[in-house]
């Protein structure tokens, strides 16, 4: 038996006008259920739902907001256990990421955000003494910097993480007092729509969450257009933030966009076996965690050619050793890609780095699983830095070995790309790292490691994205600054 499930609109279960559309389990290809298909009216009654609670919420006491989402992060706790299996089976992720990293990483910012509704949201400013103009008497002028809401957002997410995505932009948008119509990603919206009677649950408003899905780019659209949308915050692929800066600047809407990335992992000459072991496991996260389907991931290995081939052959090791099947079993590593159409484009970027000349060092076939979207984790090394496989974003099991000769080298190549989003640098020797970091055309730098910090400042340089989110940057991010002035 599957669900069929309708929009979320104005705390409400609301019929689609367009029907359904079937959302596909990626390691069986069965059905897991059926998503409603928007169009422009539904869109439109979501934002019109939105903008009709926002004065209500805007204005509701920080203390009361940090109650709401807190409550909305023990609900996601408790029903974890619901929640996990239906996640699982939309995005195919294994179970121990599902388990791990899905709900309790969505419960985790609903609580962060909880305490970031009471973070003071004024700045003073000290007075100054402003000489008589034709303008006003002088005097002492007193000022303050005030954070406002931003109005309707519309959060438009990714398909790799869904409620986790879509946490990091609702929670801190509705801690800053706006209210929000979320458009999840067409491949597995479903976890997301049941985001809404939960938050009702909490105690939010009607229409102070909305959730509206479609199979295609149709229903992100309208919402991009939209008038009465104040602000847009999209993840996902470079492509679209393009379309969606053109149609935001049309009405001059605020937007935040965290979107490809190309990550260069750094192996300098000096690394000793500790730091070469770390940098191995490091790159490795791109087969082991979701499959590559991550942003931040260190696709791209470039290491000192001293180095070169020892690291060749640690990754070539890691990668044999990786179980690729079921993500259901608890021994699966290496789940499959969120659709066909997925798995074939990174096969065909497979094929033709063979066919520019990369050596194919490991992977490169479809495992033997009878069913669902699968590809091996895939080594190529000897990548020129100009073929495509080391240009553009592939999200998937694949990464690509490139030699260097020296530091100015290693960094031609790492901001070689249009992306900026996330890169490493691996040294025994931490300063040196620090250093190289400043150079690094990129938003976010790890040094001997792939951990995240979660008050860092997340986004991208270049084509990776505008605007940061995270920690108290994502408080800022949802809001306008206002300056208020008075006479002392």
């Amino acid at each position: 038996m599957t669900t069929t499930y309708q929009h979320w609109i104005g705390g409400a279960w609301r019929a689609p006008v367009a029907g359904h559309y079937p959302v596909i389990n990626p390691a069986t290809e069965e059905v897991v259920g059926s998503a409603p298909e928007a169009a422009g009216a539904d869109v439109a009654d979501a934002v019109a739902a939105a903008r009709a609670a926002h004065e209500e919420w805007s204005r509701t006491e920080p203390r009361e907001r940090a109650k709401v989402l807190d409550r909305v992060a023990d609900l996601l706790t408790e029903r974890g256990k619901d929640l996990v299996p239906l996640l699982q089976a939309e995005t195919g992720s294994t179970l121990r990421v599902a388990s791990t990293m899905q709900v309790p990483t969505a419960a985790d910012r609903f609580r962060r955000y909880a305490r970031g509704a009471l973070e003071p949201g004024t700045i003073p400013l000290a007075p100054q003494p402003v000489r008589a103009s034709p303008l006003a008497p002088g005097g002492l002028i007193g000022a303050a910097a005030v954070r406002r809401p931003v109005g309707v957002v519309a959060c438009i997410t990714s398909y790799n993480f869904p409620i986790v995505n879509l946490a990091g932009k609702v929670a801190p948008a509705l801690a800053m007092g706006n209210t929000v119509v979320a458009k999840p990603a067409p491949q597995d919206p479903l976890g997301c729509l049941e985001l809404g009677p939960l938050l009702q649950e909490a105690g939010l408003p009607a229409g102070a969450f909305n959730v509206v899905t479609g199979s295609g780019a149709a229903a992100g659209e309208a919402l991009v257009a939209h008038p009465d949308v104040d602000m847009i915050s999209f993840t996902g692929s470079t492509a679209v933030g393009r379309r969606i800066a053109t149609s935001a600047g049309e009405t001059m809407k605020r937007t935040l966009m965290e979107l490809g990335g190309k990550g260069a992992a750094i192996v300098l000459g000096d690394a000793d076996e500790r730091v070469v072991k770390s940098a191995i496991s490091a790159v490795g996260s791109t087969w082991s965690f979701h499959s590559g389907q991550i942003c931040t991931a260190p696709t791209r290995a470039l290491v000192h050619r001293s180095l070169y081939e020892k690291v060749v052959a640690g990754l070539e090791h890691y990668a044999s050793a990786l179980t690729v099947g079921d993500p259901v079993d608890n021994s699966t590593v290496v789940g499959p890609l969120i659709s066909a159409a997925q798995r074939d484009r990174v096969e065909a970027y497979i094929e033709g780095a063979v066919d520019q000349g990369a050596r194919l060092v490991v992977g490169g076939e479809r495992p033997g699983t009878k069913t669902g979207f699968y590809v091996a984790p895939t080594l190529l090394a000897d990548v020129d830095p100009a073929m495509t496989v080391a240009q553009e974003e592939l999200f998937g099991p694949v990464v690509v070995a490139i030699p260097f000769d020296d530091e100015d080298e290693a960094l031609r190549i790492a901001n070689g790309t249009p992306y900026g989003l996330y890169d490493y640098v691996f040294s025994a020797d931490a300063g040196r790292a620090w250093a190289l970091a400043a150079r690094l055309r990129s938003g976010n730098v790890g040094i001997n490691t792939v951990q995240r910090h979660p008050e860092t400042p997340f986004g991208g340089f270049k084509e990776s994205g505008v605007g940061r989110d995270g920690g108290s940057f994502g408080l800022h991010a949802y809001s306008e600054l206002q300056s208020v002035v008075w006479p002392s």
